[in-house]
């Protein structure tokens, strides 16, 4: 196609970079997962070495990316870094199952959350949900078809905000819980425990999952061979340290059998208790104001992806998804399609389960990622195309990969007929493929 990447702002420095990494993966996850995360460990400490074996899997997984980004500086994430490796079709089959199947489900998930959580807070009519979805979701669309820097803005103001009420949550727990937990088990408490701490850590990888999405937008960062690792690498250190915080804070301030029945309401019950019920407001306006910045993050990223593939002729009507808008110079076809794709799972699917069942797809490509790194050190041992070499190799990516590969297993335990349409969903883009080559070709 054409170089339209060249006419793409590089609008994100390491601070909005930072904070879209931070602020896209920490959610409503951090809010609500304590409770099931310790149900499914057994105790509480083995709740708190889930969430840190979780994060330094997830740790594994950044470092690895680092060192291939620090490499790519075109924008598409892992739609470029499985095509440069292992060739265009299993690039495109990586960007295809982003575009049309795990984008779209996330910013559907994320906005459906948001819906819900907006007309349970000023008690309006359950009916209001999914409009307040899609306005949300629309909003944050607009904010991403004016220049980048009103939404590496946007992303800045959201995470600050999003971090207030966790370090809140972790100060008071560490200096005024009165309900030390820590050592507790849940059979004491409980009797519907179950999963083991297998099942908790894969909780927390879902939790910790996002942190990828800046490596799509590498085309819009201002020097991004030395950006984008660190702001990976620093993103989920941050993110890393507010979860076990957080969930440290939890147990120091409830008992472990209050914090199983309370489940997902945990964190709102200890809000409201620490700083009364304005406190308990506040916080679930922090959490819908999260809300807002993870889904900023998610239309910052996969819209590029789409646009990337749409620049090599590898999408249907690609001349229009590659085309930038000249004012704002963003891909604005690309993003308000994916928007689009959106709002269509808000309405017409439950997002939720979509996202569930994409988690595997997702991570049988971030596995190609993790093992590409051995490919592009043998191509380059002593490193001279790398801006970024990661310490302690090759521990980090087979760490990475073996991480990657437990929660593969744990899906096709868990749910084999998710598994099976997420790669047939991954699959029916083969013909396409065939199909779009050949056309190139022709052309």
């Amino acid at each position: 196609m054409g170089n339209n990447e060249q006419k793409l702002n590089r609008g994100f420095g390491l601070t909005a970079s930072l904070a879209l990494v931070v602020g896209t993966i920490i959610g409503s996850g951090i809010f609500f997962k304590q409770g099931s995360v310790l149900e499914s460990a057994g105790s509480t400490n083995a709740a708190m070495l889930a969430w840190i074996a979780g994060g330094l899997l997830t740790l594994a997984s950044g470092i690895s990316v680092a060192e291939i980004g620090s490499q790519m500086d075109k924008t598409g994430g892992i739609y470029i870094y499985i095509e440069k490796i292992y060739g265009k079709i299993w690039g495109f089959l990586a960007g295809w199952m982003q575009v049309v199947f795990y984008g779209p489900a996330m910013m559907g998930s994320i906005a459906a959350y948001f819906g819900i959580l907006f007309v349970d807070l000023f008690g309006l009519s359950k009916s209001l949900a999914i409009p307040s979805a899609i306005i949300a979701l629309s909003f944050v669309g607009l904010i991403n078809s004016i220049p980048n820097r009103f939404s590496a803005g946007f992303q800045i103001i959201t995470t600050t905000v999003k971090m207030l009420p966790i370090i809140a949550l972790i100060i008071f727990g560490l200096f005024f819980g009165q309900h030390d937990a820590i050592g507790q088990t849940v059979a004491q408490v409980s009797q519907s425990g179950q999963g083991g701490f297998g099942v908790a850590v894969l909780a927390t990888l879902f939790a910790y999952d996002g942190w990828v999405t800046l490596a799509n937008i590498s085309g819009e960062i201002k020097n991004p061979q030395k950006v984008l690792p660190k702001a990976i690498i620093f993103g989920i250190l941050i993110v890393l340290v507010a979860y076990v915080g957080v969930s440290f804070g939890v147990y120091q301030s409830l008992p472990a059998n209050t914090i199983v029945k309370l489940g997902q309401n945990t964190t709102l019950y200890m809000a409201t208790n620490a700083f009364g019920i304005i406190g308990g407001r506040l916080l679930s306006i922090a959490v819908l104001i999260s809300l807002l910045g993870t889904l900023n993050g998610k239309i910052v990223s996969f819209p590029r992806v789409l646009f990337a593939m749409a620049n090599d002729g590898l999408f249907p009507f690609a001349k229009q998804f590659a085309k930038i808008n000249m004012r704002s110079r963003t891909p604005n076809k690309s993003i308000w399609f994916m928007i689009f794709l959106g709002i269509l799972m808000i309405v017409f699917t439950n997002p939720d389960r979509l996202t569930d069942i994409a988690i595997f797809t997702t991570f049988l490509f971030y596995i190609l990622v993790f093992a590409g790194v051995f490919k592009l050190r043998k191509k380059d041992p002593f490193g001279e195309k790398r801006s970024f070499s990661m310490p302690l190799y090759p521990w980090i990516p087979i760490v990475a990969i073996c991480g990657s590969l437990y929660v593969e297993i744990s899906e096709i335990m868990h749910d084999l007929s998710g598994v099976i349409i997420s790669i047939a969903i991954v699959a029916a883009g083969y013909p396409v493929y065939i199909f779009l080559s050949r056309r190139t070709n022709k052309e």
